[in-house]
């Protein structure tokens, strides 16, 4: 009764594990993608103050997959120093935006990669059930059951010869006593 449950819960995991596992190639690509679109402007990023973006809060949700709760992104919350537009120089709103794009694509891909990382634990788990039933127990049950039958099968065989020879004894009493 367990094992097509499992099985089912078995297939339905190695869906997720690949499904977080294409989500996360596409954050590695949006974030590659991210990275190429402002690779010219790398030397300027030697002047900018990584003081000025702090990350306050990451908002995760919780989601079951069957029956096991996985991280869901939800948003991320964002905290920026207040700086001078005058002393510094003026791309850094920009630079802000383009960090914040950046660390949450970062958070979603890690976020993925840790989803599929779960996910893939519980399928291989759910995998050595499986074959424990497939390849241990069923069997063992089955020979159990092979000799019970066996077992049976000899007491019957047993129990026919002895009524055979008591009613071979008996009519040999009934003949003799005849005579």
């Amino acid at each position: 009764m367990a094992l097509p449950i499992l099985k089912n819960k078995e297939s339905a995991l190695r869906i997720e594990v690949k499904h977080a596992k294409n989500i996360a190639e596409e954050f590695n690509k949006e974030l590659l993608a991210i990275l190429n679109r402002y690779n010219e402007g790398a030397r300027l990023w030697a002047e900018f103050d990584p003081g000025l973006l702090m990350i306050k809060e990451i908002n995760v949700k919780y989601i079951k997959i069957a029956g096991i709760k996985i991280p869901e992104f939800e948003n991320v919350t964002f905290g920026i120093k207040p700086f001078s537009l005058f002393e510094n120089p003026n791309w850094f709103p920009e630079g802000i935006k383009i960090l914040k794009e950046l660390v949450t694509v970062l958070i979603k891909r890690d976020l993925s990669l840790k989803k599929m990382e779960l996910l893939d634990s519980v399928r291989k788990k759910t995998t050595q059930k499986v074959n424990l039933y497939e390849k241990v127990q069923i069997p063992d049950y089955e020979d159990a059951i092979r000799r019970i039958k066996r077992f049976l099968e000899d007491e019957e065989n047993l129990s026919k010869s002895a009524q055979k020879i008591i009613k071979k004894r008996q009519e040999e009493l009934n003949a003799s006593e005849v005579e």
